[in-house]
């Protein structure tokens, strides 16, 4: 990336998703450098070939990125493009996120091919998840539901919910996909962020880079502000607990306008797995309006946040 009319090389997975957000970046970049020409790698990894396990049972998050990380520290791509909720809290050597863009509504949705809502769910009836986090808050308000669990991408998830003849009365995914796939119309309820607090990082991507000047340069215009400083805090809460998607984690930060000036607020749960318990925590600080100094005051919120969570009796729910 020398010059203005040179290649930007991006990497993604295969998933529709996952093309889609690649996309989504590449017209964005498109926007910002028209000279320069935006070429897709699609790669395959462990995560996506590895569909009949939980993911905790085969290595957890890293299995969606290692294969583009490798890619990027080779030079066979400049950027690499997640779903930040995917990607470990820890940068991998010699790589960083370089740009957050806005993220979309953060919230986990029930979708039921009889429409239920969690309420009018039958007793007993099945829910499939993946997602630990998501299980130990459904089992929290909803004691009696069966959950099983269920892989693959967002299209085969829909498809199992949906099927007349399939084992699932409900599936509970992210809003933020079946918003970017234009598929919200097969959401039977949004869910209350009372009932089920999103993962760190959920409904933002992040755009991972060499820890390069040139490649954080050529991402700043696509970083939203507001946006990495609440992932920020919300990532700080999750690598302060030692978690990863094998622990039941929520947290969710926004930017509010309070009496003396804007704030950023952070909700923290930690749930028992089984549903038997949860510790919820909220928190504000000020931020200064330095760029620099926000993102500390943001990170500091997060780790506060979870040094009370843990003084709360949290490290009781955590299976790290």
């Amino acid at each position: 990336m020398t010059n203005s009319s040179e290649t930007i090389r991006i990497g993604t997975r295969a998933s529709a998703l996952a093309r889609w957000q690649t996309d989504y970046v590449g017209r964005l970049l498109s926007t910002q450098y028209p000279t320069r020409r935006i070429e897709i790698q699609v790669f395959s990894t462990r995560g996506d070939e590895v569909l009949d396990q939980p993911l905790p049972e085969v290595g957890g998050k890293g299995l969606f990125t290692a294969e583009l990380e490798a890619a990027l520290r080779s030079g066979a791509i400049d950027l690499a493009v997640h779903s930040l909720k995917d990607l470990p809290v820890d940068d991998s050597p010699g790589l960083v996120v370089g740009a957050v863009p806005v993220r979309v509504d953060p919230s986990d949705v029930l979708v039921s091919r009889s429409r239920y809502t969690l309420r009018s769910l039958p007793d007993g009836a099945t829910v499939g998840t993946s997602s630990v986090r998501r299980g130990a808050q459904l089992r929290y308000t909803r004691p009696d539901l069966k959950l099983h669990d269920i892989r693959g991408n967002i299209d085969t998830r829909l498809r199992k919910a949906l099927d007349p003849n399939g084992p699932y009365d409900a599936v509970l995914l992210a809003h933020a996909g079946l918003e970017r796939l234009e598929l919200t119309e097969h959401i039977s309820e949004v869910l209350d962020l009372e009932i089920m607090l999103p993962a760190p990082g959920q409904g933002a991507l992040s755009i991972q880079c060499r820890d390069e000047a040139e490649a954080l340069s050529l991402l700043a215009p696509i970083e939203h502000a507001e946006t990495r400083l609440a992932v920020e805090a919300e990532r700080a809460f999750l690598a302060r607990l030692g978690g990863g998607c094998s622990v039941p984690i929520g947290a969710l930060a926004g930017i509010i306008e309070a009496e003396g000036g804007r704030q950023i607020r952070l909700n923290g749960r930690v749930s028992a797995p089984d549903g038997s318990g949860r510790v919820n925590l909220t928190q504000s600080a000020a931020l200064t309006g330095d760029r620099g100094d926000d993102l500390q005051v943001a990170h500091d919120l997060g780790t506060l946040l979870a040094d009370l969570a843990t003084k709360e009796g949290a490290a009781t729910y955590l299976c790290t």
